[in-house]
């Protein structure tokens, strides 16, 4: 399998998601990323961390996720630990509350010394004021630590990414403060340049065929999950591995990694067998 660093060198950006970041950057807001699962929202990140050699620092939101998390959170047990069950040489360390500070990835990248790529993932996952609990820092770009009244405010404001699935609609006030981009499922060209990206080698027919049998799949009425553009990677890179012809794709070997529940497999053997 891939590093996330390998997948961010083969990322492929179209024209008018290069757009939302450059306003993004200009603008300095955050910009928040919607689309299909598996379009590459949260790897853009990573992509744009590696092409500016910025830091990347990543918050991926759960349901208990709270805004201040990301900030920096108090470690409280373990001064407690070593409180309790400390030696000689902790016992100053505890004294100091300061010691038990950690920052969050908002946190790291505010008192980065470098301009930074901030990656807030799947914001829709937590509570629905979540979103506007982070409104006065993200427009600030500063906050207090109440444990020590230490306010922090960034040097440099970082490039910051939020994704979102459409779990939850967002509030209007939080929406207001970003740059929204929609990415689109990629046509048939485009999916010829990621897959390109990926596979450099991979032969014109066996390219041709993998693209055309995918999209006949997703065009399946019915379907509870369509194969997303990462499921299609996965696929040829097992076809490849396994030096299938183009001629036996008709037969959509290695299934499952296209389809991944039960309701949809059987759907397809149904369709297949009718073929």
């Amino acid at each position: 399998m891939k590093t996330k660093e390998e997948l961010a060198s083969t990322y492929v950006l179209n024209k008018n998601l290069k757009e939302a970041i450059m306003v993004a950057e200009i603008t300095e807001r955050p910009l928040l990323i919607k689309g299909e699962p598996g379009t590459g929202k949260t790897l853009l990140a990573s992509y744009l961390a590696k092409i500016k050699n910025y830091p990347l620092f990543e918050w991926h939101v759960k349901s208990t996720s709270l805004a201040r998390d990301g900030l920096y959170f108090y470690d409280a047990v373990a001064r407690l630990n070593e409180a309790r069950f400390g030696n000689e040489n902790t016992k100053e360390r505890v004294k100091d509350i300061r010691n038990y500070i950690r920052m969050g990835a908002l946190g790291e990248a505010f008192t980065c010394a470098t301009p930074s790529v901030v990656l807030i993932d799947e914001i829709d996952k937590a509570d629905i004021e979540f979103p506007n609990d982070l409104l006065l820092e993200l427009d600030r770009m500063e906050f207090t630590i109440f444990e020590t009244d230490e306010k922090i405010i960034t040097k440099h404001r970082p490039l910051t990414i939020i994704t979102s699935n459409n779990e939850k609609e967002l509030p209007d006030a939080f929406l207001r403060r970003c740059i929204f981009h929609y990415i689109d499922f990629p046509d048939y060209n485009f999916m010829e340049d990621i897959v390109n990206s990926h596979f450099p080698d991979i032969s014109k027919s066996l390219l041709k065929n993998s693209i055309e049998e995918f999209y006949q799949l997703r065009k399946m009425d019915d379907l509870k999950k369509r194969p997303s553009t990462s499921e299609l990677i996965d696929w040829i890179k097992i076809l490849m591995s396994q030096n299938i012809s183009p001629k036996e794709l008709n037969q959509k070997p290695f299934i499952g990694s296209l389809i991944k529940n039960e309701e949809d497999l059987k759907l397809f053997l149904n369709s297949h067998k009718q073929r």
